[in-house]
């Protein structure tokens, strides 16, 4: 309906709106006038002269956390980096051809990602992403290779209780921060029956560090 209404203009209109933007032509070496025809000519044909946007990655999985409804209510922000790991578990769950997404997966998302806290602190405990692979590969066998896992594996019900008690727990401490890596971390720890707490507890992590951990998540400088 705009393209229509611009069409309708005189192009001395159209010149005139790019003499508000030299710097778009000069930019090219090209005059005004030429740019402010190109413009008329492409939006009048309906065009768009600049391709859409695409959707960023962040708010993508952002918005497929089954906690998103907490999230937005309660103005809690989750980390990119906790984000960005939530978004490797599903890669990882995929990539193994399972059908859902567990705390095993989410604790290797933690890994993959990298350069987050909690990564860091496993990696400095001796605890890598081919130890948990390989500890998961033993609870959960790597699945028929005609299998295809959906795009986002829905959550184990342990998985889903990691992701409400760091939503919770950030909640308590009513601190303004974001949910991090961390809290993801402490969350699966604190979930004793999940693969993800066994694999843990395999690989040496216990309620001491936990402890140190939620120590430090409780400082207003710390990142995660």
């Amino acid at each position: 309906m705009a393209s229509h209404a611009l069409s309708k203009l005189p192009p001395s209109t159209a010149h005139a709106r790019s003499a508000h933007r030299p710097g778009l032509a000069s930019s090219f070496g090209l005059p005004n006038a030429w740019l402010g025809a190109r413009d008329f000519s492409l939006r009048s044909a309906g065009l768009a002269c600049r391709p859409p946007r695409p959707r960023p990655i962040i708010a993508t999985v952002a918005f497929s956390l089954p906690t998103a409804v907490h999230w937005v209510v309660a103005c809690i922000r989750w980390s990119r980096r906790a984000i960005k790991s939530f978004a490797m578990g599903e890669l990882e769950a995929r990539k193994l051809k399972y059908p859902t997404t567990g705390t095993e997966a989410l604790l290797m998302g933690l890994l993959i990602e990298g350069t987050n806290s909690a990564a860091k602190l496993l990696r400095a405990n001796g605890i890598t992403l081919f130890k948990v692979r390989e500890e998961s590969m033993k609870l959960i066998p790597k699945g028929d290779m005609y299998f295809f896992s959906p795009e986002h594996p829905p959550l184990t019900e342990d998985c889903q209780r990691v992701l409400d008690w760091a939503v919770d727990h950030k909640l308590k401490s009513a601190d303004g921060g974001e949910i991090t890596t961390s809290h993801l971390l402490l969350g699966i720890w604190y979930e004793v029956d999940s693969l993800g707490h066994k694999i843990l507890a395999a690989l040496g992590f216990d309620d001491s560090k936990a402890k140190e951990l939620e120590s430090q998540i409780s400082k207003p400088e710390y990142e995660g």
